[in-house]
This record gives structure tokens, sequence and C-alpha cells, in this order.
């Protein structure tokens, strides 16, 4: 977590000359961030360095939400040639840390983030690209493309693709919303004394079905999610008074659908950044996504899909991929 090259020429250029720079975090991709610390004064550096990064989405897209009502960090500058962005420091107080803390508080503290989505769902989605068909089969082919190989399963690649296309018709909305895709308690920061709802991460915005953040919130693959606040905090999104839309059995077949599409896609993910990029972390939370997924793949709508797990991913190769490879 060295700073970047031109880090304190870039602050110096903004205003914060001789600023702290100190390591908060990395994540799953290139990015990086640090915090500017001058004084008083904190801010969040983005590093994104090119070409593994781009940071004209996150900016595009936290105007808009700003533009919306919703907290994103104030873009305070940036540098896109060296992929450098200043941000409003939301703190360290994520919601992750906060539910961990306190666990009989969960369900009050998951409530604002389901409000938030109800929100969101009440805009028309923002110029960002449609979350169809085609993507959402490219990223559940993740699952055959590194999760089955890496514990020994030459797959049925034909039934797979036929299985998905069955039950796609359900995740693809008629009128798509503003798709956050990583909506979830280590995306969410407690902000101020109110401890309001700060929003991170969401680079990688689409235009699709609302349930899609449900799922990354309830179905967390960073935590585990009891089944009972799952179902709560989906009859509190299905109740809520505003919503002014229907969220019946529709409604749910799209989060099934789209909560296997994810935790498939999330085991291919998770086992490429042990296999390619040498995170073995992230495979051992692999057995917590199973769980989601299992639970997913036991309702009726996922029937094709289910039957083809059935058939081609027998039970003792379910789990952390570094312990179930052949």
């Amino acid at each position: 977590m060295t700073p970047p090259p031109g880090a304190a020429a870039f602050l110096d250029a903004h205003g914060w000359g001789g600023a702290q720079i100190l390591p908060v975090a990395g994540d799953a991709s290139f990015r990086r961030y640090f915090r500017a610390v001058l004084g008083d004064q904190r801010a969040i550096l983005m590093d994104a360095p090119p070409p593994h990064e781009d940071p004209r989405p996150f900016i595009a897209i936290a105007q808009w939400l700003v533009a919306h009502g919703f907290a994103a960090p104030e873009i305070l500058a940036s540098d896109l040639t060296h992929g450098l962005v200043l941000l409003e420091d939301f703190g360290d107080d994520r919601l992750r840390e906060a539910v961990d803390a306190a666990p009989a508080d969960e369900l009050s503290l998951y409530m604002p983030a389901i409000d938030l989505l109800v929100r969101l769902r009440t805009q028309p989605a923002g110029p960002v690209p449609p979350y169809d068909r085609a993507v959402l089969k490219r990223e559940a082919a993740l699952f055959v493309e590194w999760y089955c190989p890496a514990v020994g399963i030459a797959p049925d690649l034909a039934g797979w693709d036929a299985a998905w296309e069955a039950v796609f018709d359900h995740a693809v909305p008629e009128t798509p919303v503003t798709v956050l895709r990583d909506y979830h308690a280590e995306n969410l920061m407690l902000v101020g004394s109110e401890r309001s709802l700060g929003l991170l991460d969401f680079q990688d915005a689409l235009a699709g079905h609302p349930a899609y953040d449900l799922v990354s919130l309830l179905q967390d693959a960073r935590r585990d999610v009891d089944p009972a606040v799952e179902a709560a905090m989906l009859a509190h999104y299905r109740a809520a008074a505003d919503a002014g839309f229907d969220a019946g059995e529709d409604f749910m077949n799209a989060y099934h659908v789209l909560g296997a599409q994810r935790n498939a896609k999330i085991l291919g993910i998770f086992t490429r950044l042990w296999k390619r990029d040498e995170k073995p972390h992230y495979a051992t939370m692999c057995p917590r996504v199973w769980r989601y997924l299992e639970r997913d793949l036991a309702q009726p709508v996922m029937a094709p899909v289910a039957t083809w797990f059935a058939a081609n991913i027998p039970a003792d190769r379910r789990g952390d991929p570094m312990a179930r490879g052949a």
C-alpha cells in the first residue's frame, strides 16, 4: 500500500499539499484507497491506475446519485490521466462492523439499507449500460470457466446455457432501474452523528432488475446473513408503504433467479481470485456462497438450473475450491 506515483503532486495541486497519505484498503480489483490527512481535514484518495481501471464511471454515477438525493462521496478533485480521484471521506464506520458489534440490532441496522433501495427504485435508471441477458449469461459462465476446472469437473456446457436461458426471462425487467451491484454491508457507511447511509463501490452500476441489489445485500458473500433476517428484510421491502410497485410472486422469482446467478458468478470470481490473482482468502468464502446458492436453487422457479447442478456438481465438490479440488 505504497502511495501511487504522483499522489503528493496531485494533492499539492488541489490544496492538500503536505497531507499525510495513509493506507485505508484495497479491494478485489486494482483499485486502492488512501486517507489524506491535513490538520483536521480528511479526504479519501482513490488510486484507479490506467489501463486496469477507469475512474470515470465512478465519478459519473457518484454525481448522478448525489443529484437524485443519495449520499455518494463528493468528488473533490480528479486526474483521469493518472487515475487519481480525491473524494469526500465518509469515515470508518461501516455497516458490517456495526452489525457485528451489535447483533441484536441487525434488523434495525439493515432497514435503512432496504429503504434506500425502495427510493432508488422510484428513480429512472441512470446513465449506465443495460444489465441484459447477455451480461447475465456472461457473468454466470464464470462458474463453469473457473470453479468447475478448479474442482476437477468437466461440466455439460450446452446444458448449462439451456438451463439459464429457461429462467432469465424472470431477471430482465420491463422498466430497469439503477443497480449498484456491490450493495452490501462492507460498502455501506454510517456517516455522521445520525449514521445515515453513505454509498461506496458503485462504479460498475448497470440498468437492471431492482431485486439484484437486494440479493447483494441479503445474500452477502462476505458475512453470514441469517435466513430469518433475509426473510424479514424482504418482507419490509415488499410492504414498503410508499413503494408503488408490485413485489409479488414475479418479484420473488426474479430475486431467486438473480440470487442463483450472482452466487454462481461469485463462486467463479472468488476461484479466479485464488487461482489467477493469488488471493486465497476469497476461496475460503465460497462455502457461504454455496449455502446461499443452494437456498435459491431450492425454489421452484430454479428447477432447470437446479437439475443441472444435481447432474454436474456432486456434493463433495461444493465448498471451498482449495479443499474440494480433484
